[in-house]
């Protein structure tokens, strides 16, 4: 049997290699054998980080009898829905049509023409709770497609059909001032007051929204948005959901009290809150301060892989056992910290005699800062040296470039929150690793893994996400060429992504390939959706570039907003990334431009601007009429000095020239 899957740039294709299951990658040779075969497609998707991936795949696609049958009676594919978001997409929405609910792994059955007639989710070894066995499940489906092939495929195609005319669009609608404090009040009346985030188990960190909810407060000084932000951001930060010891957030809570999470550590949820806590530190400092530096830290220590991109997760298990590395009992302090310290922890981290999460072991977490902060930094010492030496979770070292173009959006935030150029320099390596490795005949593709990238094309998110980190770039250092990439990135995107209909984009280009319904997402999740990303991206880029392009830029942004204005007012919760890019359009956005004959004549007003302009607002700083900087031209000197010129759409205030000035300029309005 060929090992179909060992060269793959997927670290989860490749934990699948060796499974006695034929399984081929998403390719039309695979589908073709279907055809010849007569044979129905079992499609799996998951990713490295899963729990109940590696259960089914220990369960049974390690079974050589099981194996036997699936490669006696299917073809086999394996898909990671992180390389390939456009399949899981498609596929996970047929699974929530058929079942009611979704998640990961995803197991479909599909004609070999690749369309849906059953999908679920995960499925046990034995029948459970209600479930056939997966054994079960194949028979039926192998009963079905031979003793009554032709009312299967005539239903797929019937679902095919239905997935196609869905429209994932609301009516159009303004979205104003009025909306969102609508948004606002909204958001309100579904906050927990008990233990702060939206919803309740398993919940889930609201980081667009607290990223809106801030945008919000500097702008309007909205009493509730700055309360749900901070308790959100306190709970979160105190919670199980943190990593004490080492910086970094799990994926989720299971319990609505941020207590137990689900363990893996993906870059986009750490990319997302580092960049909201950064905004806050840079409000307040405080506790947010320090997790935007543990953060930040574990980013760079954990994820950084060695050309200087992200990896894309953490895995939730060790050793086959979830949470292993970050769970402990009082014994276990004990025994590390001793008969002093040991208990002083307990109490300290909340570890209980009976234990938060399994086997009388407890997650840690801090209710409140410790009394003795030396002592605290010896005991975290120890306890990082003692938990180095546990098992660790594995790493899926492949490079998203969506995830990346998150994660140097949040470290340019963080750099000019905590002052630390090299975090500045982290993302600028990064964007330049991006910018060599996936950009591949003018075309951007979405994964690489050990510098090698990969054929899956590059989706709007990737696209979207990578452009607002290059603008990112531009602002933090005034450098022309990360504009000038970035323009590259807008315009691939409005040329390949939208729709016929103005404001709408689709979630794969126009010559990508051909699936059995063409996906859109206009809700923002877990990650903040292509179009909302790209929004943002073309509101900052629209006061960034010269005319010739930006009318373009902003026509295109306004009408997206219009098109998201229904869920907005509607759905707010899941239009956090929509808001956020609403407040900045509300704003103008704010365009701070600073000039100086040297960047320490600039200094005094770049701190000022990075440090007390609003979220959203352009900042950039460099010489005069700089080359390739639009935002630069004919903004001289006063007097010979430095001067900072502030501009709220097409209205500037006089140029300031001391930072008293500047920080006056800023809170006007």
């Amino acid at each position: 049997m060929a090992n179909r899957l060992a060269d793959s740039t997927s670290p989860y294709l490749r934990q699948h290699a060796d499974n006695p299951i034929d399984w081929r990658p998403w390719e039309p040779a695979a589908f073709a054998e279907a055809r010849e075969r007569d044979v129905p497609v079992l499609l799996s998707v998951g990713y490295s980080a899963c729990h109940w991936c590696h259960v089914m795949a220990h369960e049974s696609f390690s079974d050589p009898q099981v194996a036997a049958f699936v490669n006696d009676r299917f073809v086999a594919i394996k898909v990671d829905r992180e390389e390939r978001p456009d399949v899981d997409a498609v596929y996970m929405e047929a699974t929530q049509a058929m079942t009611g609910q979704g998640g990961w792994p995803m197991t479909c059955f599909l004609t070999p023409t690749g369309e849906p007639f059953h999908c679920g989710t995960y499925y046990p070894a034995e029948p459970r709770g209600g479930m056939p066995s997966f054994v079960q499940l194949l028979t039926a489906v192998v009963k079905a497609w031979e003793t009554d092939g032709d009312t299967v495929r005539s239903a797929a195609a019937g679902i095919a059909g239905r997935l196609a005319g869905v429209a994932r669009s609301l009516p159009a609608a303004q979205v104003d001032a009025e909306v969102l404090a609508g948004a606002v009040a909204s958001l309100e009346a579904e906050f927990d007051v008990v233990a702060a985030g939206f919803g309740g188990a398993p919940k889930f960190p609201p980081s667009t929204v607290c990223e809106f909810l801030l945008r919000h407060h500097e702008r309007t000084r909205s009493a509730a948005a700055w309360r749900m932000v901070t308790a959100t951001h306190e709970r979160m930060a105190r919670g199980g959901l943190f990593d004490q010891l080492a910086g970094g957030f799990a994926r989720y809570s299971v319990d609505a009290g941020w207590v137990v999470p689900h363990f893996e550590k993906m870059l986009y949820d750490n990319a997302l809150l580092l960049r909201s806590y950064a905004h806050e530190a840079r409000l307040a400092g405080g506790l947010a301060r320090h997790v935007t530096e543990l953060t930040a830290a574990f980013l760079l220590r954990d994820l950084r892989v060695p050309d200087g991109g992200f990896a894309a997760a953490l895995d939730a298990d060790a050793a086959g056992e979830e949470g292993s590395t970050y769970v402990w009992s009082r014994a276990e302090l004990t025994d590390v910290l001793g008969a002093q310290d040991g208990p002083w922890a307990a109490d300290l981290l909340g570890v209980t005699a009976e234990g938060t999460f399994e086997h009388g072991r407890s997650t840690l977490q801090m209710p409140a800062d410790p009394d003795d902060t030396a002592r605290w930094s010896a005991v975290r010492k120890a306890l990082l040296a003692a938990r180095a030496r546990r098992p660790q979770p594995a790493r899926d070292d492949k490079v998203v470039v969506a995830w990346n173009g998150l994660a140097i959006s949040a470290l340019v935030e963080a750099a000019g929150a905590l002052g630390r150029p090299d975090l500045l320099a982290a993302a600028r390596r990064a964007g330049g690793m991006l910018l060599k490795v996936h950009v591949v005949d003018g075309r951007l593709r979405r994964t690489s893994r050990d510098g090698v990238v990969g054929d899956a094309p590059g989706v709007l998110e990737d696209h979207a996400a990578l452009a607002e980190a290059l603008l990112a770039l531009h602002q933090a250092t005034g450098e022309a060429r990360w504009l000038a990439d970035a323009c590259g990135m807008l315009d691939l995107a409005l040329d390949h992504f939208a729709d016929a209909d103005p404001g709408l984009f689709w979630d794969t280009a126009d010559d990508a390939e051909a699936l059995v319904t063409r996906p859109r997402e206009i809700t923002d999740g877990a990650t903040p959706c292509g179009s909302s990303v790209l929004t943002s991206a073309l509101l900052t880029a629209s006061v960034l570039v010269g005319p010739e392009r930006s009318a373009r830029y902003r026509d295109a942004a306004d009408a997206a907003l219009t098109s998201a204005g229904t869920l907005l007012a509607r759905h707010a919760r899941f239009a956090g990334g929509w808001a956020t890019a609403a407040e900045a359009a509300l704003t103008g956005p704010l365009q701070v431009a600073v000039v100086g004959a040297s960047p320490e004549e600039r200094e005094p007003l770049v701190a000022v601007a990075r440090r007390q302009a609003p979220g959203g607002t352009v900042v950039v700083a460099g010489e005069p009429s700089a080359p390739g900087v639009p935002l630069l031209a004919d903004r001289p000197l006063v007097d010979g000095g430095a001067a900072a010129y502030v501009c709220r759409g097409f209205v500037c205030d006089r140029p300031a020239t001391s930072p008293d000035e500047l920080a006056g300029a800023l809170h006007v309005g």
